[in-house]
């Protein structure tokens, strides 16, 4: 029998065909239909993690898919993501482009978008990613998995002043509950128990790079923490009687529980950190500047450090940065530790290395600097040259003009009440990144005896923000900038001074308080993982994804990842109760006020 060719209109792929009828050519008209099994898959998938992988919620994140043939197949290939699991809601949505590869010779790409609204920090979601071909066949791999993770829309950094652990949360609660807190102390004479004494007091220590150095005492490389005694001065507030005590000395005295209960309350209900250091060795000044730049350097490149608070110009809150009297200036510390007199400049730090400000604005984050006056020593920004931009090249300037600067540091309005955070907050216009900074009446700061409103400002912010839609993505970090000459048992981790490490002469400080306040803020816990000033701009970098300072931040203690348990319940919002409520900050027209001179 001769073969017959079938016309071309007829042939069929046998990759299209699933069943067969074959009819016998015999007789009889009898026919068998042969089952053809499907087809098997004729291309593979392969899906890119997603680009960030970890994002801020409204926002996307992208993945580069690749379809690659099989078998010589050629045709169209539609993708899709098959499913999305976990995170909260809503979920999020995936865009292709384009939806459909057509595979015609080697592999072709399409480009996934994945767009969440979701803002709960920490959810996490699992993406799979599919697809059809012609013959609605899956890829021969199967789906492919991708994850998303949701981070802060929101950190607020609040920043009080000079405090110990053991000066400010000799707290029964914490104690019990492991925190390294304790009366028993030593003096260069030997031991003293810690008396108590209110948050106002009529002192103030000296805790200048000197004082630190006293108290330290330092052997090899560590501090044996035994001779706080020995700072000096002392300085006394006006009409106070038997200042400074002598049993036990000014240094040795905490803090009682009824003037900062609303601080214990927050440390004893979400994460309390009782091994948190400052990064450098010295007063509010430097310590500021740690906490926006990572350093203290005073021009880019030095090996340098801004040691101090300014010195020359007296009875001034606001004698600092690029705008302070042209008498004014800071000495510096050098390598080894020891502070070069003969090198005091202005206290205006120049060059263009970027602050964290400067990676947070060119990467679209939003950010605030809240503080009273334009010129304190607590208000960063002043003091850096690229972000004040004075009128007049330093010492001549008297204002900020850059734009930076315009925007972004909130004062108090026409220098009275407080910094605006409060009425941010209820008007909806929290920044994605916020310092804020108290008046000299609210900060803890000893030796004004009106310093007392601090426990009822903190816990005026973190109530504001509690009741409002901002807690569920927001991330609350309170810390004390420095020790403020009061005595701590706790000595710091090391002391650098080998003349060539990274913070060589200036790392690490004492102990201040910390707490961590969030839906995410592991509840009721002690953090005993030494962190440091670094560590908290180490946590900002990671959450909104810009590049490292390359300073305190890079050669950080931790990132502060053992303050949160990104997998728990969400902490309910909190109700502090404090003496002063958030309607008494808002409308308190009282001068703002900065430090006193130390």
């Amino acid at each position: 029998m001769s073969r017959i060719t079938p016309p071309q209109a007829l042939r069929v792929s046998l990759a299209a065909v699933t069943s067969l009828v074959v009819v016998s050519c015999g007789g009889g008209g009898n026919s068998t239909p042969i089952k053809v099994p499907p087809p098997s898959s004729a291309y593979s998938l392969t899906a890119a993690a997603l680009s960030p992988s970890a994002v801020i919620a409204p926002t996307s994140a992208t993945s580069t898919i690749t379809v690659t043939p099989a078998n010589g197949y050629t045709g169209n290939v539609t993708l899709s993501c098959s499913s999305i699991s976990g995170g909260g809601a809503p979920n999020p949505t995936c865009s292709f482009n384009p939806s459909t590869v057509a595979i015609t010779a080697g592999a072709g790409t399409s480009t996934l978008k994945v767009s969440t609204t979701d803002s709960t920090p920490s959810a996490a979601y699992a993406i799979s990613v599919t697809g059809k071909d012609a013959n609605n066949q899956a890829p021969s791999n199967g789906a492919q998995a991708l994850s998303l993770t949701v981070k802060f829309q929101h950190i607020v950094l609040i920043v009080q002043e000079n405090r110990t652990p053991d000066n400010m949360f000799q707290d029964p609660v914490l104690i019990a509950a492991g925190a390294d807190i304790s009366k028993n102390a030593q003096t260069s004479t030997g031991a003293v128990t810690l008396q108590s004494t209110t948050l106002g007091i009529d002192y103030d220590i000296s805790h200048e790079n000197q004082a630190w150095a006293t108290m330290c005492d330092k052997s090899g490389s560590t501090c044996l923490m035994d001779h706080a005694d020995l700072i000096s001065p002392v300085t006394c507030s006006k009409g106070a009687t038997n200042c400074p005590p002598t049993s036990p000395p000014p240094e040795y005295y905490y803090v009682q529980q009824s003037d900062v209960q609303p601080y214990w309350d927050l440390a004893e209900q979400f994460t309390f950190g009782d091994h948190m250091f400052q990064t450098n060795q010295g007063p509010s000044f430097p310590a500021h500047q740690f906490l926006i730049s990572g350093t203290s350097e005073p021009s880019d490149g030095s090996k340098l450090f801004i040691g101090e608070n300014p010195l020359g110009v007296t009875n001034s809150s606001a004698n600092a940065g690029c705008t302070a009297p042209s008498a004014e200036y800071v000495y510096l510390i050098d390598p080894n530790g020891s502070e070069t007199t003969n090198a005091a400049i202005y206290p205006c730090i120049t060059g263009v290395q970027p602050t964290l400000t400067d990676e947070l604005g060119n990467a679209g984050v939003t950010w605030r600097y809240y503080a009273p006056l334009a010129g304190s020593i607590w208000t960063a920004p002043t003091a850096i040259e690229h972000i004040c931009v004075p009128n007049n090249p330093p010492p001549n300037g008297t204002v900020c003009t850059g734009s930076d600067y315009i925007n972004n540091v909130a004062l108090s309005p026409g220098g009275v009440g407080n910094p605006p955070i409060l009425t941010d907050i209820a008007a909806g216009q929290l920044q994605q990144m916020s310092w804020v900074i108290p008046t000299g009446s609210n900060s803890d700061h000893a030796g004004q005896t009106t310093t007392t409103g601090g426990p009822s400002w903190v816990a005026s912010i973190v109530n504001a923000i509690a009741g409002s839609a901002y807690w569920s993505n927001t991330a609350i970090i309170i810390i004390w900038d420095d020790w403020g000459g009061w005595y701590d048992h706790v000595a710091p981790p090391k002391v650098v001074n080998d003349g060539s490490s990274w913070g060589s002469g200036y790392v690490y400080g004492f102990r201040v308080p910390l707490i961590v306040v969030s839906p995410l803020a592991k509840p009721k816990h002690i953090s005993q993982v030494p962190h440091d000033f670094g560590s908290i701009l180490q946590f900002i970098e990671k959450n909104f994804d810009v590049p490292a300072l390359g300073f305190a931040d890079t050669n950080a203690l931790d990132d502060l990842s053992d303050c949160f348990d990104f997998s728990q319940v969400l902490n309910p919002p909190p109700a502090i109760r404090a003496p002063l409520k958030a309607d008494y900050f808002i409308h308190d027209q009282r001068p703002a006020t900065g430090p006193d001179d130390d």
